[in-house]
C-alpha cells in the first residue's frame, strides 16, 4: 500500500511517516529499482544554431542520473506493525520520534552506548562498575551471614561463641538451592 493509505490506517499523516523514515524509524525499503537514466535534451529548433556552435555534442550513450532514485515506498503489514510499535512506545514513555531514534542508535552503536553510559556514571544515574562489584560482594556476605549454624556474636565485643556446637566445615560449602538437587 502507498504512504497515504498507511498513514490513514495508523492514524497519522504521510508527512509524519516521511519524518519517521528520515530518522530511521521505518524498516528499510526492500526493493531498489534500477537507476534512472538521464534524458537526452530535445533536438534544437531549426532556427537555432547547431549545438556544436554552442557546446560540445552530447555523448552517444546515456549517462546515469547522479541523483539516487526516489523509491516509492510500499508498506506491508510488517511495516505497519513496526510503525505502530514505535507509536505505542512514544505514547507510553512520552518521548519524541527523535528521542526514540537516538535510543535505537544507542542500542545499535557500541561507541555511542559507551559515551552515554559514561555520561550516566558522571551524573550519578548509573553506578560505577566498581560499586556494582562491591554490591555483589556485600550481598554475598549477607547471604553467608544469614546461613543457619553460623556462630553468633557474644555479648563481649569482637568475640564469637558457638550456638551449641562448632559449625561443621560443610556449612560453608556451596549448597544447591532448596528444592533442587545436584545431578551427580
Amino acid at each position: 500500500m502507498r504512504i497515504t493509505e498507511a498513514a490513514q490506517r495508523l492514524g497519522t499523516s504521510p508527512r509524519m511517516l516521511r519524518y519517521r523514515d528520515s530518522l530511521g524509524l521505518l524498516p528499510a525499503v526492500r526493493e531498489h529499482p534500477p537507476p534512472r537514466l538521464a534524458r537526452r535534451p530535445p533536438p534544437p529548433p531549426a532556427d537555432r544554431p547547431p549545438p556544436s556552435a554552442r557546446q560540445p555534442p552530447p555523448p552517444a550513450f546515456r549517462l546515469p542520473d547522479p541523483r539516487p532514485p526516489a523509491p516509492h515506498r510500499q508498506f506491508d503489514e510488517d511495516d505497519l506493525g513496526a510503525v505502530a510499535l514505535a507509536l505505542a512506545i512514544e505514547h507510553r514513555y512520552d518521548v519524541t520520534p527523535a528521542a526514540l531514534a537516538f535510543g535505537l542508535r544507542v542500542l545499535a552503536e557500541p561507541a555511542v552506548r559507551a559515551e552515554v553510559a559514561e555520561l550516566g556514571r558522571r551524573i550519578g544515574r548509573i553506578p560505577a562498575p566498581a560499586v556494582r562489584a562491591l554490591d555483589f560482594e556485600k550481598e554475598r556476605a549477607l547471604r553467608l551471614l544469614s546461613m543457619p549454624g553460623r556462630p553468633q556474636p557474644s555479648s563481649r565485643r569482637g568475640r564469637f561463641r558457638p550456638l551449641s556446637a562448632p559449625a561443621p566445615a560443610a556449612a560453608f560449602v556451596s549448597r544447591p538451592a532448596p528444592g533442587r538437587e545436584r545431578d551427580s
